[in-house]
């Protein structure tokens, strides 16, 4: 088969890879890849704005709420992929722009307090006390800098008991008015629940939401930006309607879904040698969308 040095379906970075060996090129498709998308872009752009805000008693908070594989974590990791920390060669003057977090499986103030002193490898023992453990996580994140702290998952805070939900975002609270930082809460649906248990907390929190895809215009857009990234040597038009509808039932409208149904497409198109993604390769995957997967548990379960 020949193929050209630019394929018109391919971005030039992508067409480079296409003389890499089938390995290689199964290794690039495997690799994490950013999609900005006009929802994420906004977000992204709401970011940016609460990272150079001035610092007051009352600093901006921002809540992302989507359905699980909708891709928020991975517009965190992007958003911190930006600001990554700087060595200034000293370590105490290291600068953590962006502080990245996942909220505990239950709302305990000492277990924030826990993974943020790890996150920043901060020396402390286990045994230290509460207002300990606060006032070396404070301390830390004042000596990195830190302008943005996000925590990931936060609809946790629903796991506990009315007091310890509201002890846990009294912590949030306090870290966000003793650095006078932006806090970014992200999670499901449940998160603006968690939130609203504090009036003073939703009152600070903003929230933009991350909505699952429509078979519309914007949809066909997100797979023909997919399939500029993935190294295959055949068009595969991704957007065409009767492929684009089947590839948005099968992901459900979740991006989370879409991009590790088109990795495992495209790895298959390599294998077997198609070098697109069709109805065929599409079939021998063997796909289960979410909604099936679930009729499949809860028949195993009862």
């Amino acid at each position: 088969m020949t193929v050209t040095r630019k394929p018109g379906h391919l971005d030039a970075r992508t067409a480079a890879h296409l003389a890499l060996s089938d390995k290689a090129r199964i290794e690039r498709i495997l690799a994490p890849r950013w999609i900005g998308y006009p929802v994420a872009k906004e977000i992204l752009e709401r970011l940016e704005a609460l990272l150079v805000h001035p610092k007051s008693h009352r600093m901006p908070n921002l809540l992302i709420v989507g359905e699980t594989n909708n891709g928020k974590t991975m517009l965190l990791q992007r958003f911190q992929s930006l600001h990554m920390p700087v060595d200034t060669g000293d370590e105490a003057a290291i600068h953590v722009p962006v502080l990245v977090v996942q909220a505990p499986p239950v709302p305990d103030e000492g277990r924030l307090y826990t993974t943020i002193l790890e996150r920043l490898f901060t020396p402390f023992k286990s045994s230290f006390r509460l207002d300990r453990k606060q006032t070396e996580a404070v301390r830390r994140l004042q000596q990195v800098r830190l302008k943005c702290l996000c925590i990931d998952e936060i609809q946790h805070v629903l796991s506990g008991s009315e007091n310890r939900q509201k002890a846990f975002l009294n912590v949030v609270k306090y870290i966000g008015n003793e650095l006078q930082v932006p806090i970014v809460g992200v999670g499901t649906r449940d998160a603006w629940r968690a939130i609203q248990t504090d009036p003073q907390m939703a009152n600070r929190f903003a929230p933009m939401v991350l909505p699952r895809w429509e078979l519309d215009e914007v949809f066909m857009r997100l797979l023909a930006s997919f399939e500029r990234m993935l190294p295959l040597k055949e068009p595969s038009n991704l957007y065409e309607p009767k492929l684009a509808a089947r590839l948005h039932a099968m992901s459900e409208g979740y991006i989370g879904e879409l991009s590790r149904l088109l990795i495992e497409a495209a790895v298959k198109a390599v294998k077997s040698g198609a070098e697109r993604i069709d109805d065929k390769v599409l079939d021998a995957i063997r796909w289960a969308a979410p909604k099936d997967r679930k009729r499949v548990l809860d028949r195993v379960i009862g």
